[in-house]
């Protein structure tokens, strides 16, 4: 690789080394210099023209979804950084990484009213699992491995990276293009709670006369659909979903009882929810969504709660 690269040569490097093949995004002038290296360098990756931001960044979290590696949109300063935030928002609540990349004014030129001059990190802060405003052309390839560190590790969620026009001129040293490759795809890291406690849950769920599962999102994110099935037929249990956990079970296995919750559940899963004496919430939130404000399960029935 060359010594030297411009900033916009080294994000564009980053994202191959990262396994980066698809990339969803619509042009505006700061992000010219981004653009003319995608088309110069041999990369591997594909560009996807879409006529609204917002268009890219759900296009990027359906991509993820589908292939459990990194989504990436992108967009242009101004109202561009505002329409591609939409789509992180969703991406970030449902567990599932996005790389935001918006371009910017150029650093020399903030506090000077330019045209589309926002404060991109402050926008982006409350609302992404990581975000930065890159100053300097230096912090590229960190800013990259860092974003995706947080993205596929711990809870997934969406990053948000800003790169001024200006940085993407400036120069970065070659030897900094590296990645750590478990960061590619997503969950990078597997967790396993503790073995007494997960003994004292088998215990609880054997012991019960009439036990339920309540699948979120995090079982279709993490692959672990054939495992709850297994599970499921081998102690004949029912098994709900959330909104964002269909999918856990397959919507026409005899055992899938269907939807719970404020946004999609009826009287007959509320019933079966109610007349269980254990209810085992898998990889979702037990908030106020998927209980109907903390209704179905009542409190008199004990829950588990794998996080």
């Amino acid at each position: 690789m060359n010594d030297k690269l411009t900033g916009a040569e080294a994000l564009v490097r980053m994202l191959e080394a990262y396994e980066v093949k698809h990339i969803f995004g619509l042009c505006g002038d700061t992000s010219l210099p981004f653009y003319d290296a995608l088309a110069r360098l041999d990369h591997g990756i594909q560009h996807i023209l879409t006529r609204d931001e917002r268009s890219a960044a759900y296009m990027a979290d359906a991509y993820a979804r589908v292939t459990h590696k990194v989504g990436v949109c992108e967009g242009p300063s101004g109202g561009g950084a505002t329409y591609l935030l939409p789509g992180l928002v969703e991406a970030n609540e449902s567990s599932i990484p996005v790389l935001g990349i918006t371009s910017d004014v150029p650093v020399t030129s903030r506090g000077k009213f330019p045209l589309t001059e926002l404060n991109q990190k402050a926008l982006y802060q409350p609302l992404t699992k990581w975000n930065t405003t890159i100053d300097l052309a230096e912090q590229i390839p960190s800013a990259v491995r860092t974003a995706f560190r947080a993205m596929t590790t711990g809870k997934p969620g969406s990053a948000h990276i800003c790169l001024p026009h200006d940085v993407q001129k400036h120069s970065v040293s070659g030897s900094d293009i590296w990645v750590q490759k478990e960061h590619c795809h997503y969950p990078a890291q597997r967790y396993v709670a503790d073995h007494e406690d997960i003994e004292k849950a088998a215990k609880l769920i054997l012991n019960a006369h009439f036990p339920v599962l309540i699948c979120g999102g995090g079982v279709v994110n993490s692959g672990a659909e054939q495992i709850l099935e297994k599970i499921a037929v081998l102690l004949n249990i029912p098994v709900c979903t959330t909104v964002s956990g269909q999918g856990s079970l397959a919507g026409n296995h005899p055992l899938n009882v269907g939807v719970v919750g404020a946004n999609g559940g009826v009287m007959p899963t509320r019933e079966v929810v109610n007349s269980a004496d254990l209810v085992f919430f898998i990889t979702c939130r037990a908030g106020s969504t998927t209980t109907e404000n903390w209704r179905f399960p009542n409190k008199s029935i004990p829950i588990i709660h794998l996080d």
